[in-house]
């Protein structure tokens, strides 16, 4: 099974749809296995957010993803990755198509609500910036001989 990395960044905690978005994750029959509610460190962010930091929005990204905590995710299931980045949404929330947690959501790029890696080496390297091994649990779903073939 394939892993990801998704956050619920501070504007999605501070209007308070954390729920939602972990509620179309399960709904979606994708697998939680670690979570957890955290301030990002301003090391973090700028290690989490390095292929931009030679753009003009880098340093007030990494001001506000440090700005409140967040909630950072590993997510399982087949194809975990494109599914997570099509639930999420275009990036630019105009974009985003009605149905989509952006399109729902979001109004401007810059409080797009949520982050998903996007393919199996940044979902390696965002999983391990925001957790060790201790804080991930392998389990079955009930449901999984629902869900896969």
């Amino acid at each position: 099974m394939e892993h990801t990395y998704v956050m619920v960044k501070p504007d999605g905690v501070q209007r308070g749809i954390i729920g939602e978005v972990i509620s179309r994750i399960e709904k979606r029959g994708l697998k939680i296995i670690a979570m957890k509610m955290h301030q990002i460190d301003e090391e973090t962010a700028r290690e989490h957010y390095k292929e931009h930091s030679d753009k003009p929005f880098f340093e007030p990204l990494v001001e506000y993803i440090t700005s409140s905590p967040s909630v950072s995710m590993i997510v399982e299931g087949k194809d975990a990755i494109k599914i997570l980045r099509s639930m999420n949404g275009a990036t630019n929330p105009v974009e985003a198509h009605p149905g989509t947690i952006r399109g729902d959501f979001a109004i401007e790029t810059g409080r797009n609500i949520v982050h998903a890696s996007d393919s199996e080496e940044t979902a390696e390297k965002e999983i391990a910036l925001h957790f060790n091994d201790s804080e991930y649990t392998r389990y079955s779903r009930i449901d999984e001989v629902c869900l896969y073939e």
